[in-house]
């Protein structure tokens, strides 16, 4: 990856104000399209605009599906309907060409659709705009090398080799009956090892692993990690070949779906961007923080209820923090480990008594150790007859091992309803279980304070 220094984007952007365009194709051509696409988050967009119209239209539509979504879009709104479908659509592969189609409004669909020239190409794209974006047919592309298992040899390599002159990688050769079902593929060592067999089908390796257009992406990415695959062919619902899914879109939907994991762990309600406005972020930032007020009101409201008891006992007070810390943090560890097994296919939801079981022994064992220390603690801080030494010990033990089947339970009680189970090792975990351990410390402390307390 090229680093940009800020001479050297001061260089770029001196040849850019003097409209040098000969200066400016010199810097480019040395450029990789994915560092264009880099270098492009360093300037405004009309300095970004310059530097497009110089590129040739097959990097300019590489650099396009390197930039980010709000990048391309504004690059795009730049170019007409015609512009777009000829320098940009007919340079791309059809998975690719969908994604660029599918981030921009109804109206320029069909626009941009109507000026492609390749009338396959087009059709295989309003094709592929028919399936869920976020299923193996929208994310499969068209491109890729087919052959007849009653072929020979001769016939199959000749075939090959017209099919290749419209290709860019040749992952796997694929092999369908007369029908079009998919039916092995064809490795190609076998041309140099059998250059005589009389029909394809002797020689292919039958059964390969395939996925139906309706698989969701987070079951290909487990087959592609599973198999060690470069490359998947995919079929419809009665086997017939219909498109193939590479490991680079697997990995590029696996990335995206792990930031917008990690962002709703973090409490984020839409897809930001460091550069996205301060409106957008905003708007993404506020739900939780406002459902968080809410948490805090709520444990307001419960300390208010037992405003007695701490005074009585002040020293109450001074564990509110710990009581809290530790029940959230537990939480989020459990909830932790259940998301990550439901990611990687280590867990299923068909095995929730099962695991709901043995994370209450590591509640209860972690409850015991906790408890126990924060028992000796006290016992030479405060003294073994106090309220607090004992409440607080018996609130951690409860507040443990609610936390640890609270963390458990709610992820696959999400994954059961088809939501994302990520959505439960962020604030909704912490808020939760916070309210929740300060109403068990406050009963246990309460009821304490009322047996050991005269009068009370």
């Amino acid at each position: 990856m090229k680093e940009y220094t800020p001479e050297y984007l001061d260089f770029l952007r001196d040849i850019i104000t003097r409209h040098d365009e000969e200066a400016a194709r010199k810097e480019l051509t040395a450029l990789h399209p994915a560092d264009i696409a880099e270098l492009y988050q360093d300037l405004d967009i009309d300095e970004a605009e310059f530097l497009f119209r110089l590129l040739d239209d097959q990097t300019a539509a590489d650099v396009l599906m390197e930039l980010d979504e709000d990048d391309r879009h504004k690059l795009l709104s730049a170019m007409s309907s015609e512009d777009i479908a000829r320098q940009v659509i007919d340079h791309l592969d059809t998975d690719d060409a969908v994604d660029i189609i599918q981030e921009l409004d109804e109206e320029d669909r069909d626009e941009i659709l109507s000026h492609i020239d390749n009338v396959e190409q087009a059709g295989d794209i309003i094709d592929l705009l028919k399936y869920d974006e976020d299923t193996a047919g929208g994310l499969m592309g068209t491109e890729m090398i087919v052959v007849n298992e009653n072929w020979s040899m001769p016939q199959c390599v000749q075939e090959m080799r017209r099919q290749a002159e419209d290709l860019d990688e040749i992952y796997y050769v694929y092999v369908v009956d007369n029908d079009y079902r998919l039916r092995g593929v064809f490795p190609l060592k076998k041309m140099i090892t059998h250059p005589s067999v009389s029909k394809i089908k002797h020689v292919m390796e039958v059964d390969p692993v395939s996925v139906k257009t309706d698989t969701p992406v987070d079951e290909l990415t487990l087959d592609f990690e599973k198999y060690d695959l470069v490359a998947m062919p995919v079929v419809d619902s009665i086997g017939r070949l219909v498109g193939q899914i590479t490991v680079d879109d697997v990995m590029d939907e696996a990335r995206e779906q792990s930031e917008r994991d990690y962002q709703l762990a973090s409490g984020l309600s839409g897809d930001v961007e460091s550069d996205d406005t301060l409106f957008n972020q905003t708007k993404a930032r506020l739900p939780w923080l406002l459902i968080g007020i809410l948490g805090g009101i709520g444990n307001s409201l419960i300390l208010g209820h037992f405003e007695s008891g701490f005074a009585v006992n002040p020293a109450m007070a001074l564990f509110i923090p710990l009581i809290g810390g530790t029940g959230g943090n537990v939480g989020i560890q459990s909830s932790a480990i259940i998301v990550q097994g439901l990611a990687n296919g280590s867990l299923d939801v068909s095995g929730s008594a099962k695991q709901l079981f043995k994370e209450l022994g590591v509640g209860l064992l972690n409850a015991c150790i906790i408890s126990l220390l924060v028992f000796v603690y006290n016992v030479f801080a405060l003294g073994p007859a106090q309220v607090t030494t004992i409440a607080v010990s018996l609130s951690l033990f409860a507040v443990v091992v609610f936390a640890s089947i609270f963390g458990t339970f709610v992820p696959l009680t999400l994954e059961r309803f088809k939501i994302d189970p990520a959505l439960a090792t962020g604030p909704f975990i912490s808020i939760t279980n916070d309210i929740i351990g300060m109403v068990i410390y406050m009963s246990i402390s309460s009821a304490l304070l009322s047996a050991m307390t005269p009068g009370m």
